[in-house]
């Protein structure tokens, strides 16, 4: 990713910042098994409705379309993760998730705007999502990275029934991080 789009060492501002001593998170591909055991146990963690491994599998059976990202720390394997389609020109953010012992630290400030970078990297033009009207967190990560509302699927999420805004970064060029210059 060009420097001007993210600096390594700045986090978002409510976060608590890593040690400029600490080795920067590394964003790859999933590999294998142990991978997607870490992101079912991220998963259970983080939603009420938490994919199975066998969705999952699924999703894996077309690698035309289907990305996994993983973020690794020195002490996580997966310390979180980002299942995306690339449809491109389009990018669909499916699932997003941190340990919960780890946010608010940037990791998924950073691995989103890996995902996004590597997007425009493979020919996208505009990024989407769908979140829960509720989820104030999730919408300020995404709204800092330069997403937008600009659509409502009504009563989409179940237990408990509930709204989806759909977001839009269009286009997907330009700053990834919320503390870069435009």
């Amino acid at each position: 990713m060009p420097s001007s789009l993210v600096s390594d060492r700045r986090r978002h501002a409510s976060a608590e910042p890593v040690s400029d001593a600490a080795p920067l998170p590394v964003v790859e591909l999933l590999r294998g098994a142990a991978d997607l055991d870490g992101i079912i146990e991220i998963d259970a963690e983080s939603f009420l409705r938490p994919w199975t491994r066998e969705m999952y599998e699924a999703e894996l059976d077309n690698p035309a379309v289907t990305r996994i990202f993983v973020i690794r720390t020195v002490a996580h394997a997966v310390a979180g993760y980002c299942a995306t389609w690339f449809l491109l020109p389009e990018v669909h953010i499916n699932n997003l998730a941190v340990r919960p012992e780890l946010r608010r630290r940037g990791l998924a400030t950073y691995l989103l705007g890996r995902v996004l970078q590597t997007a425009l990297e493979a020919g996208g033009e505009r990024a989407t999502l769908e979140v829960r009207r509720s989820n104030h967190a999730a919408r300020k990560l995404y709204e800092g990275l330069g997403f937008r509302v600009r659509g409502v699927r009504s009563n989409y999420y179940t237990d408990p029934v509930e709204d989806a805004l759909i977001l839009w970064r269009e286009p997907l060029a330009g700053p990834v991080h919320p503390l870069d210059p435009a």
